[in-house]
């Protein structure tokens, strides 16, 4: 029935935007704020979503991240936008703790917040945020771990590529609450720099021989991981799951490397929001309840549907 609810809402919306759209052209500012460093290519998806969003809203939503993924620097984007008076702010909630104060802050100058992505919808809400539009993690990580399960798996790595953001500690608890292990010392520090990271992938493979699968969290960690697996001759015998998609994860998933990718429809996450701002900020109205992107699960079955779209559109 959730589903049911919320693919209505997210029809009445996407009918409300078209109407609007016609009778509209205010050129209102929003800016979409994500925590991702500029060598996160998953961002793309958003950035493509953004300028598809603009023309069809007839609005100006400016992307900002910070450049090397420093929170600090993050929090600081959230106070210049706050500073300069947008109609409209999007953000992911990439630390509550860091990202509390500015958000609050842009809350309480009566500017609308849409949260994205990363956080949780109670996060969101004790923000004072209209809503959040994304995926809730942990329920993520805990289907891709009762698929592993159902594979045979009952040990695992889960490769953090972004360890300070709790989100994405969610999603390896979840893996492992669906396999039906405790996570432990399973969760590895990975870093983002692609050597780094297959180092540490091969590193922990060597030392625990026994290991059943493996959990990357997106492209940052999933690309090296690929190279490692295929270095030490694994490919195809380690069960291999990750979040996101790219060109090189559809590749793998075709060779049978990777066994699933999580969809979190990337795309939807970048224009759902200015579609509610835009709504919110011309009519007054918005969705009741926060809007759920994902999961989804790509396959050697389905990954021709989305394959020509990765980068772009999923």
């Amino acid at each position: 029935m959730k589903k049911i609810l919320q693919s209505l809402a997210l029809g009445a919306l996407l009918a409300t935007t078209a109407l609007a759209g016609a009778a509209h052209a205010d050129g209102e500012k929003f800016v979409w704020i994500s925590h991702g460093p500029d060598s996160d290519s998953w961002f793309n998806v958003i950035k493509n979503a953004i300028k598809v969003t603009n023309e069809q809203m007839h609005v100006e939503t400016e992307y900002r991240n910070p450049p090397t993924g420093d929170l600090a620097d993050m929090a600081r984007i959230v106070q210049q936008s706050s500073a300069a008076g947008v109609d409209g702010i999007i953000v992911t909630i990439a630390d509550y703790n860091v990202l509390e104060g500015p958000i609050k802050d842009a809350v309480a100058k009566g500017i609308p917040v849409v949260t994205v992505n990363s956080g949780t919808v109670e996060e969101s809400q004790k923000l004072g945020a209209l809503l959040h539009v994304g995926q809730p993690e942990y329920e993520a990580g805990l289907g891709a771990g009762k698929r592993a399960k159902e594979a045979g798996v009952k040990s695992f790595v889960c490769v953090n590529h972004y360890i300070t953001n709790p989100a994405s500690v969610e999603r390896c608890r979840g893996f492992a609450d669906g396999i039906g292990v405790e996570l432990g010392n399973q969760m590895v520090d990975s870093g983002i720099d692609p050597s780094e990271v297959q180092n540490k992938v091969k590193a922990y493979l060597t030392a625990n021989k026994d290991t059943g699968a493996i959990l990357t969290l997106g492209p940052n960690s999933a690309e090296p991981s690929i190279r490692a697996v295929k270095e030490m001759g694994l490919d195809g015998d380690i069960y291999f799951g990750t979040f996101d998609l790219s060109s090189e994860i559809s590749a793998a998933i075709k060779d049978g490397t990777i066994n699933f990718a999580i969809d979190q429809q990337p795309f939807l996450q970048g224009s759902i929001p200015i579609q509610v701002l835009t709504n919110y900020v011309r009519y007054g109205v918005a969705p009741a309840n926060s809007i759920f992107t994902g999961p989804g699960f790509v396959t050697k079955d389905n990954i021709a549907l989305v394959e020509s779209l990765a980068g772009q559109y999923r």
